[in-house]
């Protein structure tokens, strides 16, 4: 079947064993979308909320890449692995004799602004290749230690040595290297046993969709899935133009504003969902930082026209 333009955005529950672009293509798929994108990578065994981009949307998957993120980790005490997690070959076990106040602690010495070495077994890139290449070959690429910050450490569960964590931290941070060294800090040493992803900036999982139940839907139910584009910059505050400011701003003019300073807003027309694009306001000036184009403008108010009538057409 032919590929359609199709615009907003997807909240999917990633499933075990499944890369991030394996999902996102069975998705892109089933929407016979023309363009998609997803907003951050989540290993094949992590599970949980992978945000998919379509059509025009993916002009602002960047502000869901550099987003805080959320996840429920579960660490296994008494063993380390090759690999930080339970896809590894074990390294060393050891013996657990941690109390919940230890535990507790330990935790919180990780809480604030910490320097990670990112670990073999990752996607970082050296000199072209993932380092998971190189050490799939037995080659030790020497990392440097990246500053990283964990807002907050809760302990969620403890089953014996085993231990459910909810962790809140900004992009870029290793949850797998975070539960090697809160095991190392206990001295029993500890791998991560599972990983769900719960949050990304303002998105959660809540209400986000697996495969198969896409794969269930009708066409026209799918697309009533989709949030709106400005669904990535929701914690941003809102500037709404009149009609003639607003096609200037779409031609990436400057405007004058009476606004404070702020890193990041929203731009809309004068039509309540006529989202334009994302800006930033310095020194009284709105300067344009993602632009849609007239026509994305129009598409995603047509999308969102069609969606509101098949919501209030009976099935």
């Amino acid at each position: 079947m032919p590929r359609r333009a199709v615009h907003g955005v997807l909240l999917l529950d990633k499933p075990l064993g499944l890369s991030s672009n394996d999902a996102l293509q069975k998705a892109k798929r089933l929407f016979r979308a023309e363009k998609a994108g997803h907003t951050g990578t989540l290993d094949p065994l992590a599970t949980g909320l992978l945000p998919l981009c379509f059509g025009a949307a993916t002009k602002f998957s960047q502000v869901s890449l550099d987003a805080d993120k959320r996840y429920v980790a579960t660490l296994q005490l008494g063993a380390t692995t090759t690999t930080a997690d339970a896809e590894g070959e074990v390294l060393q076990r050891r013996a657990v004799s941690v109390t919940d106040a230890q535990l507790a602690e330990a935790c919180r010495r990780f809480v604030g602004d910490i320097d990670q070495v990112p670990p073999m077994h990752s996607a970082l890139k050296h000199e072209g290749r993932a380092l998971y290449e190189y050490a799939r070959q037995g080659v030790e690429i020497e990392r440097a230690a990246r500053r990283v910050t964990i807002h907050d450490i809760a302990i969620l569960d403890r089953q014996d040595d085993r231990v459910t964590l909810d962790v809140t931290c900004t992009k870029g941070t290793y949850i797998r290297t975070l539960a090697q060294d809160i095991g190392e800090a206990l001295g029993c040493g500890a791998h991560l046993a599972a990983l769900q992803r719960t949050g990304s900036g303002p998105l959660t999982l809540e209400g986000a969709v697996t495969l198969e139940q896409l794969a269930a839907l009708t066409e026209s139910a799918r697309d009533g899935l989709l949030m709106d584009a400005d669904a990535l910059l929701a914690d941003a505050p809102i500037v709404r133009l009149d009609a003639e400011e607003a096609g200037r701003f779409l031609t990436g003019l400057r405007r004058r504003v009476r606004l404070a300073d702020a890193p990041q807003v929203r731009v809309y027309g004068p039509e309540p969902r006529a989202f334009l694009g994302s800006a930033r306001v310095t020194a009284g000036e709105l300067i344009s930082t993602r632009l849609l184009s007239p026509v994305e403008v129009q598409g995603l108010l047509d999308e969102r026209a069609k969606q509101e009538i098949s919501e209030r057409t009976p099935a």
